[in-house]
C-alpha cells in the first residue's frame, strides 16, 4: 500500500508556518543521521593507537577496525538505495539508523578485537541502508531546481563537515574520556533521531515490483570485492594475489550485475541512469575528488602527531580550519551554481584542490601548522564546497522520484570506492618512497599523487561541461 508523498523540499525555506517548521524538523533529523554516518568513517582514526593497546590488535588486524566498516558500507549502498525505493524510504532510514545505533553501542562495549571488527561491519551495513534514504528524501520531491540545490547544499555541507569534524571529536573524546566514546557518542544522537523519525518525516510511495535478488548479490559482491582488493594494496602490494584477485572478482561481478540489470523487469539500478554524460562525468569527478581528499586524512594526521608531536586532541582541532571553510562557503554555492553553472564550479574547485596538494607537497622538517598547513587546508575546504554540491546535483539531475534512492546509492557508492581507491593509491605511493624510522620521506610523492587524482576530478568536470555546452547529454 502506498502512503502519501513527502512534503516538497521547497519547504526548506522556513517561513514560520507549521508546515515549514515540520519540514525543517524533518531536514534536521535526516542531516543528523547523515552526520553520524559520515563522522563514523573518521572519528575512530585518532583513537586507533588506544584501541590497539587495550584490545591487543596487531598492525594488520587493526586496519580492519576501519576497513570492516568501509567494506560493509561501500558494498551495500546500492542495495540500501533500492530497498528504500521498494519498501519506503522513511522505513529504511529508520531501520538502517536503528542497526547503526545499536551496533555503535556494541562496538563501544567490545571486549575483544574480533567482537569490535564484527560489530563495525554490521554498523557499516546499517549505515549503508540509512544513507541513501537521506539524499533521496531530501531531493526526490523538490519542486524546483533551486529547492533541490538548497537541499543538496545542506547535505553536501554536513557530509564534508562531518568527515573532518570526526577527527576533532575523536581527538577530544579519546583524550578526555576513552576511545570507546568515539563509538558510544552515536547512541544518544541515534536514539533522538529514531524517536522523532515517525513524527517528522512522511513516508514516500513505494515502487511496486519484485526485488532484484541477482542484481543485489552481484552488486554487493562486486563492490565488496573491489573495496577489499583496494584496501589490501597498501599492505600487500598492487601485484599481490589478494589485491589483483579482489579487483578481478569485483570487475567480473559488476559485469554480471550490468548483464542482470539489462534483463530483469525491476532492476536494482536502471541502466538508463548511466546514459547521461553529465551524470557519468559527475560520478567520475566525485570518485576522483574523494580519493584525493584521503591524502589529508591519511598523511596530515600522522604528520601532526609524528612530525609536529601534536596530541590526538591538538591534531583533531587543526581540522577545524577545513571544516570552517566548508561551512562558510556552502550557503553561497547554490547561488554561484545558478549563476556560473555546476561544471564551472567543479573545474575551479578541482584546480584549487590541485594547488592545495602541490603546496602540501612542500612539507619539510621545518614546516609548521600556521606556515605550511593552515593555508592549503582553508583552500581545500573552499574547493570541497565548490566540487561536492555540483557533482551531487549532476548525479541526481533528471532522476525520476521513484529512482532517486538508487541514484543516491550509486552516488555514495562511488564516494566510498573513490575513498578506498585513494587510500590504496596514496598509502602505496607513500610506502614505496618511505624510509624506515623517518616520517617525511614519501610525503611529497603522496601529495603529488593526490594532486593527480584531483586533476582527474577536473577532467570529469570538463567532460560534463562539454556535454552541456553541446546541448547533448546522452552518450548512447
Amino acid at each position: 500500500m502506498s502512503t502519501s508523498a513527502a512534503p516538497p523540499a521547497e519547504s526548506l525555506q522556513v517561513q514560520g508556518s507549521p508546515r515549514h517548521k515540520a519540514a525543517a524538523g524533518a531536514v534536521a533529523i535526516l542531516l543528523l543521521g547523515q552526520f553520524m554516518i559520515v563522522m563514523d568513517s573518521t572519528i575512530v582514526n585518532v583513537a586507533l593507537p588506544d584501541i590497539a593497546s587495550e584490545l591487543h590488535f596487531g598492525p594488520a588486524a587493526l586496519s580492519w577496525v576501519l576497513n570492516g566498516y568501509i567494506l560493509a558500507f561501500g558494498g551495500l549502498l546500492l542495495m540500501g538505495g533500492r530497498l528504500g525505493d521498494v519498501l519506503g524510504r522513511r522505513r529504511m532510514f529508520w531501520a538502517g539508523l536503528f542497526v547503526f545505533t545499536l551496533f555503535s553501542l556494541l562496538s563501544g562495549l567490545a571486549t575483544s578485537g574480533t567482537f569490535l571488527v564484527i560489530a563495525r561491519v554490521v554498523q557499516g551495513a546499517g549505515g549503508a541502508i540509512a544513507a541513501p534514504q537521506v539524499l533521496a528524501l531530501l531531493t526526490a520531491n523538490a519542486a524546483t531546481d533551486g529547492a533541490r540545490n538548497k537541499a543538496i547544499a545542506l547535505f553536501s555541507g554536513v557530509s564534508a563537515v562531518a568527515g573532518t569534524l570526526g577527527f576533532v571529536i575523536g581527538g577530544v573524546l579519546t583524550e578526555v574520556a576513552s576511545w570507546r566514546w568515539t563509538l558510544l557518542v552515536n547512541v544518544p544522537l541515534g536514539v533522538i533521531a529514531l524517536a522523532l523519525v515517525a513524527f517528522l518525516i512522511t513516508e514516500t510511495p513505494r515502487r511496486p515490483g519484485r526485488f532484484d535478488v541477482g542484481g543485489a548479490l552481484s552488486a554487493v559482491g562486486g563492490a565488496v570485492a573491489l573495496v577489499w582488493g583496494l584496501t589490501q594494496a597498501p599492505e600487500k602490494g598492487w601485484a599481490s594475489a589478494q589485491t589483483i584477485g579482489g579487483l578481478l572478482i569485483g570487475v567480473l561481478l559488476l559485469a554480471v550485475f550490468v548483464v542482470v540489470e539489462g534483463r530483469v523487469p525491476h532492476p536494482l539500478l536502471r541502466l538508463g541512469l548511466l546514459r547521461s554524460r553529465v551524470r557519468l562525468a559527475s560520478l567520475l569527478a566525485i570518485f576522483a575528488f574523494v580519493g584525493s581528499q584521503i591524502a589529508q586524512y591519511f598523511i596530515l594526521v600522522q604528520f601532526l602527531q609524528v612530525q609536529l608531536t601534536y596530541s590526538p586532541l591538538e591534531a583533531g582541532l587543526t581540522f577545524v580550519a577545513l571544516s570552517a571553510s566548508v561551512v562558510a562557503l556552502s550557503p553561497f554555492v547554490p547561488r554561484l551554481q545558478a549563476r556560473f553553472g555546476g561544471p564551472t564550479l567543479m573545474i575551479v574547485g578541482a584546480v584549487g584542490t590541485v594547488a592545495s596538494f602541490l603546496w602540501l607537497a612542500t612539507l619539510g622538517p621545518e614546516s609548521t601548522f600556521l606556515g605550511a598547513l593552515l593555508g592549503p587546508m582553508v583552500i581545500n575546504g573552499i574547493t570541497t564546497a565548490l566540487v561536492v554540491l555540483p557533482a551531487t546535483a549532476g548525479v541526481l539531475a533528471g532522476v525520476e522520484p521513484e529512482h532517486s534512492g538508487s541514484a543516491s546509492g550509486l552516488f555514495q557508492t562511488m564516494q566510498q570506492l573513490g575513498g578506498a581507491m585513494g587510500l590504496a593509491v596514496i598509502a602505496s605511493v607513500y610506502a614505496s618512497n618511505s624510509v624506515p624510522g623517518q616520517f617525511l620521506p614519501g610525503v611529497r610523492e603522496a601529495f603529488l599523487a593526490a594532486a593527480v587524482l584531483a586533476a582527474v576530478a577536473g577532467v570529469g568536470a570538463l567532460w560534463s561541461s562539454s556535454g552541456r555546452a553541446a546541448g547533448n547529454d546522452s552518450i548512447g
